[in-house]
């Protein structure tokens, strides 16, 4: 694998796209991951999309493209990615039903979710991508960064194993895994399922106010969709977006002539 990390770093640094300071970057990349490889070939294979590594070998070669792009760690990063946060649910909600902890378990591996980390951990701006993709603006395409938190679960999964691909997945994912909620999941899950049906976008929730002493906060939510809104209010961030879901179900079933899913 050495020789493998060798070859990666011959390519990066003779590839006119890519800088040289790319490398120094992986220090500052692990210290984001909060994880530090044993091998990097891992960790540069994680963060190279396929337009990348296509453009770095002959169309004869097109095959050894798949060695330097992340496609394969993305495939063992979502189903590690699957048995950490099922791992987790199970001995957080031990008497949830199995379609409370599969509602729960969908929503915090969904791209939305995953891209959302992705984003908030700047994990796009260390990705290698081809010329044409980042001129269409891959790093800040959902798709590509929930990809990216994929392959890089994966990356860890083989390095460290699973305690330090979960410990990642765990702080990661912080707040969405510790907030997750069997009756918000219901809600939330119902409200998205019954938008995607009619191909309308992903609901979209605001705080607006927070009041109380930071022993007992309420929150107030706002949803909004394309053809309305409502608000919900709880004692967190999930119950307050759970009570919002559940109003807009009941506004959607109540006017069903009037509502835009119609």
């Amino acid at each position: 694998m050495q020789r493998h990390f060798d070859a990666a770093f011959g390519v990066l640094l003779e590839s006119p796209c890519v800088r040289t300071s790319e490398i120094e970057k992986l220090d500052e990349l692990e210290a984001v991951l909060g994880y530090y490889f044993s091998d990097r070939a891992l960790l540069v294979q994680a963060m190279t999309h396929r337009s990348w590594a296509h453009e770095q070998v002959s169309p004869r070669q097109q095959r050894e493209a798949r060695d330097l792009h992340n496609e394969a760690l993305e495939f063992l990063g979502d189903s590690v990615l699957g048995l950490i946060v099922a791992d987790y649910l199970f001995k957080a909600y031990p008497g949830a039903s199995e379609g409370e902890l599969s509602r729960m378990k969908h929503r915090l591996v969904s791209a939305p979710t995953l891209a959302k980390t992705s984003k908030e951990l700047g994990l796009g701006e260390f990705v290698r991508f081809g010329r044409g993709e980042e001129k269409s603006g891959g790093r800040r395409k959902h798709a590509l960064l929930a990809d990216v938190f994929e392959a890089v679960t994966g990356a860890i999964f083989l390095d460290g194993g699973l305690e330090a691909a979960a410990k990642f997945v765990e702080r990661g994912l912080g707040d969405d895994l510790r907030r997750a909620n069997p009756i918000a999941a219901a809600a939330a899950d119902m409200l998205q399922e019954k938008l995607q049906a009619t191909r309308q976008p992903v609901p979209r929730y605001t705080v607006i106010e927070t009041l109380g002493p930071p022993h007992k906060r309420m929150f107030h939510v706002e949803l909004k969709w394309d053809g309305g809104s409502t608000r919900g209010e709880g004692p967190t961030i999930k119950a307050a977006e759970a009570a919002a879901a559940r109003a807009a179900l009941q506004l959607m079933e109540s006017e069903p002539t009037e509502s835009s899913l119609a």
